[in-house]
């Protein structure tokens, strides 16, 4: 495809040089770049993709998409100038790769907690009714014809492209991703259309990047006026499922969208879809769905009212998609464990232990109040707050652990660049009278609590999830918090 078709629909301010020029891959990494590429000199926080601009001629790049003019005019590469290079990159993704997304039904789903569950719930019903879903999110992103480890929750928009290209050619029929503030603020679904959004809820988090909660929920807001621009002609009438229960929430389904249809969710009596009669048990929870004058019984093998409410999102997601709602409930009750979202790694001993990604207040708090409901004997809970990261949230990390646990063990999470142990004391501050400890090495905080442990007890690992890295200074050593806890498992069994 050359460049001068591949700039349809795509607002410019200049265009220079050889437009007619054949296009075979894109780039917005200069060591990627070769013959026939174009590279998109994208902005950023530390580096100007725009200094790598002579890097990837030099390899070979046929075409430059950039936010500035050339220095001097080459008449064999086309260069394109433009307002916004991450917004341009995307529509061009999406000419490149022939509208993927128009050929799938797509869900995008957004918030600060529950978009990994409430996708990996979306992706099992579409399956589940022989549709093949694709995935685009946190833990992994799969094709249909394979699975990729993901580097981040939302890639950039080529690379998104290139993934719903690879599952509409090998055979899906739906796609779902996890779209977050930073893929939002920064354009990265750019040319995606989607069929239905879903949003979660909105706490705390991120504000080392957007500075303000309101500033934060602008970045969320940003996908529901994302279906408002979709081009009516691609045949998709979108609908935005929000959660009615939700401050931002409520919020949202106050914004009158063209063409977008509202759809709430959550315990509250004036959602479209509400859950009432919340049993929750080890094994899983039930609840009565109430929706459009029907009340149908629902069996979900995970636990936690927040776990209640991702599946309220998912079912509205499915049925926008398509499926039926009874064929869709009767799915939900073997839906698959969610990796390191409440993921029980108990081993038949005589007390519990949960690892969960919660790593904000609110989910933290969700947590613990969900393990509760299990009327535990004691619960004992481990988390470390991230470094490099917002610290105003490590005391408030502190002081929910703290009133909602028995025991608190404060340790490391991803220390980055920071001493731990100061990162340690930030969080200190909102500790309470509750019985706690501070070891900095997690391994041994979580070989400590589950020593702790006794017969009724549970013990919450919180922060990591699936994650199977812990980052101290530049370096990513192996460490899996689920792996850690069965081998401090073994061991204490050993011993009994």
């Amino acid at each position: 495809m050359d460049l001068q078709a591949l700039l349809k629909d795509v607002p410019t301010i200049e265009r220079w040089g050889e437009l007619g020029v054949g296009i075979n891959s894109l780039h917005y990494d200069s060591r990627r770049a070769g013959p026939g590429a174009l590279f998109f000199a994208l902005p950023g926080v530390k580096v100007d993709g725009r200094t790598f601009i002579a890097r990837a001629i030099e390899a070979g790049a046929s075409g430059i998409v950039a936010q500035h003019a050339p220095e001097t005019v080459r008449t064999d590469i086309g260069w394109v100038r433009v307002a916004n290079a991450r917004e341009a990159m995307g529509r061009i993704a999406a000419n490149f790769h022939g509208h993927p997304s128009r050929g799938l039904k797509v869900a995008g789903v957004t918030g600060t907690n529950g978009k990994t569950t409430t996708a990996f719930l979306i992706q099992h019903l579409n399956r589940a009714a022989m549709r093949e879903c694709g995935l685009i999110g946190t833990v992994r992103h799969e094709t249909g014809a394979r699975v990729v480890d993901a580097a981040n929750t939302t890639p950039e928009s080529v690379d998104i492209h290139s993934l719903l290209a690879e599952m509409r050619d090998s055979g899906c029929r739906a796609g779902v991703m996890e779209v977050s503030s930073h893929g939002l603020d920064q354009h990265r679904v750019g040319g995606v259309e989607f069929d239905v959004g879903i949003f979660t809820n909105l706490t705390q988090d991120h504000l080392d990047y957007h500075g303000t909660m309101e500033n934060y929920f602008q970045a969320k807001r940003r996908l529901l006026f994302h279906l408002g621009d979709q081009p009516s002609g691609a045949g998709k009438k979108p609908v935005m499922v929000i959660n009615g229960d939700d401050s931002y929430g409520q919020r949202l389904l106050k914004d009158e969208i063209e063409g977008v249809k509202l759809v709430s969710f959550g315990f509250g009596a004036r959602n479209d879809y509400r859950a009432t009669n919340f049993r929750p048990a080890f094994e899983g929870t039930t609840f009565q769905l109430d929706t459009a004058g029907r009340q149908i019984l629902v069996r979900l093998p995970l636990i936690g009212r927040f776990n209640v409410a991702n599946a309220l999102g998912a079912l509205a997601a499915v049925q926008v998609m398509g499926l039926n709602l009874r064929e869709a409930i009767a799915n939900l009750a073997e839906a698959p464990q969610v990796p390191g979202r409440m993921e029980d790694v108990g081993e038949k001993m005589p007390f519990r232990v949960f690892v969960d990604y919660a790593h904000t207040p609110d989910a933290l708090e969700k947590a613990c109040v969900t393990l509760r409901e299990l009327k535990p004997a004691r619960l004992i809970t481990v988390f470390g707050c991230g470094g490099d990261r917002d610290r105003n949230k490590r005391p408030l990390m502190a002081e929910t652990a703290s009133r909602h646990s028995d025991i608190v063990i404060l340790t490391s999470d991803n220390p980055r660049t920071e001493d731990p142990e100061r990162i340690l004391d930030d969080a200190a501050k909102g500790l309470g009278g509750v019985a706690s400890e501070r070891i900095a090495d997690r391994r041994e905080a979580i070989r400590r609590a589950i020593g702790l442990a006794e017969p009724r007890d549970i013990v919450l690992i919180a922060g990591k999830g699936h994650e199977t890295y812990q980052q101290i200074g530049e370096t990513k050593f192996d460490f899996d918090d689920r792996q850690e806890a069965r081998f401090a498992i073994r061991d204490l069994r050993h011993e009994l």
